[in-house]
């Protein structure tokens, strides 16, 4: 009977320590090199109102340059936020913005929303983002833009950068320039990036898929392309290095485990969100 006591302040203990981890946020290798680890196909759900997988992130495309991520805890980041994301009531916990165009921002965000991160800060000087969320950490690295009448704003555009369930996620905003060495290292390694695709209103083609062969990411995924013919021709130049996959929906469902063993270009179509209907 003495060993009851110890038995049982044993299973509290690790019982705790299980809820700390659940608590936690996986850690990511976004600074360290690390190789992809071979897949099975992504999972796919029915609708991005269904809860995320464990140890999952979905992402869905919903126009332009705004991406909804979101999370196993419940968490919904928006990127490139213009106040618009559909027939829907969802108020998203942290928004992201750049200002080179007012496709990718508003001057308006609801006041509901807990945590807003512009992409610039006072002319010229940049911004630096480190919120941590638990299971969400998001930064930024801050790059210039064009701004009016041909000009230039340094650090007026901001490559974000999500780390969730141990991945590490980067959308390019309306990137103007590669990125020099020590933005490249703040970067560090992105398993999904999404990347402007257009070849002229951001960057040209060749120098966009310049870069994405510098990040080695496993999973790219194509946005800001206006038209079908921007896309394509942004294809016909990855394919000889990257897998392309093209989806019908505007969503796909990563996890860690689930990255590809060669780099692959995942086309979503956007999609308005829409609640679902009871």
């Amino acid at each position: 009977m003495r060993f009851k006591p110890l038995w049982m302040a044993l299973a509290i203990a690790i019982m705790g320590s299980a809820a700390f981890a659940q608590e936690s946020r996986r850690p990511s290798h976004c600074l360290a090199i690390a190789d992809a680890t071979p897949g099975a196909a992504y999972i796919q759900k029915a609708s991005w109102t269904a809860p995320v997988p464990q140890y999952s992130v979905r992402i869905n495309y919903v126009a332009h340059a705004t991406f909804l991520l979101q999370t196993p805890g419940g968490l919904d980041i928006a990127t490139d936020f213009t106040g618009f994301l559909g027939n829907t009531t969802l108020i998203p916990d942290v928004v992201t913005m750049n200002h080179a165009h007012d496709t990718h921002w508003t001057a308006n965000p609801d006041p509901a929303i807990p945590h807003v991160l512009p992409g610039w800060g006072p002319f010229g000087e940049g911004i630096d983002h480190h919120l941590e969320l638990g299971e969400v950490l998001v930064r930024n690295v801050s790059t210039d833009i064009r701004s009016q009448f041909g000009g230039q704003e340094d650090n007026g555009n901001s490559i974000f950068i999500f780390e969730v369930e141990g991945l590490c996620i980067g959308h390019l905003g309306h990137l103007h320039h590669e990125p020099n060495e020590q933005q490249y290292a703040a970067i560090g390694r992105l398993d999904v990036v999404m990347v402007p695709v257009d070849g002229g209103y951001t960057l040209p083609r060749d120098v966009m898929v310049r870069i994405v062969d510098r990040l080695k990411s496993s999973i790219v995924i194509p946005m800001h392309w206006f038209s079908g013919f921007a896309l394509e021709a942004f294809l016909e130049q990855v394919q000889d290095s990257f897998v392309i996959d093209r989806r019908d929906s505007s969503f796909l469902e990563v996890s860690l485990r689930d990255l590809p063993s060669r780099p692959t270009v995942v086309v979503l179509r956007p999609e308005w969100l829409r609640d679902a209907q009871n």
